[in-house]
């Protein structure tokens, strides 16, 4: 049976596991490379860094969350909606991938602060996603026609944000998805 699955995704794969189990700081090379059956130097081939790792790590998985994102919202035609699977998409994503929503949640904001704004580069196109469902909804007057966009925006992603850390920070006991109607209904009452 042949592994379709590349290196350098496999040693992403791996990263995020072992980065999510033991931190980003205690993350070894070679724990990496053994989470995804390559030899130590082997990471080397296709990462500068262990940071620049962590910085592509995101930069993948981010691509994948924002593009299955897009897909949920660009069928809807109301704000409304759109919202709503702004949100579903992004705890329905995190809720699945437990690893995952260790690195983002936590490991990424204990970097420094170039990682940060790297990492932060890469949010950008998310962070335009909603900004793309607010504006939808003031358009259409769905939403406030006096809404800062960029204040929604904040209040959207701290909101989901804060839904997912707290999730975690219960250990993972209850489903995320149960939380979805009352932070759809609360931001939505925001908005409008």
């Amino acid at each position: 049976m042949t592994n379709h699955i590349s290196k350098s995704d496999r040693i992403i794969d791996a990263a995020v596991k072992v980065i999510a189990n033991h931190g980003y700081h205690g993350a070894k090379v070679t724990a990496i490379a053994k989470e995804a059956g390559v030899a130590d130097g082997t990471i080397y081939l296709y990462f500068k860094n262990k940071e620049h790792l962590l910085i592509e790590l995101f930069q993948a998985k981010m691509g994948l969350f924002i593009d299955y994102s897009k897909q949920q919202i660009e069928s809807e035609t109301s704000a409304g909606s759109k919202l709503y699977q702004l949100i579903e998409s992004h705890l329905k994503q995190l809720s699945a991938d437990y690893d995952l929503a260790v690195v983002t949640q936590i490991e990424l904001r204990q970097s420094n602060l170039v990682l940060r704004q790297k990492i932060g580069e890469v949010l950008k196109p998310y962070l335009n996603l909603i900004d793309s469902v607010v504006k939808h909804g003031i358009e259409t007057g769905e939403f406030d026609k006096d809404l800062d966009y960029r204040l929604a925006r904040q209040m959207i992603f701290g909101t989901i944000d804060e839904v997912v850390t707290s999730w975690m920070a219960s250990g993972f006991k209850y489903d995320l998805l149960s939380t979805l109607p009352n932070v759809h209904h609360m931001l939505k009452k925001g908005l409008t």
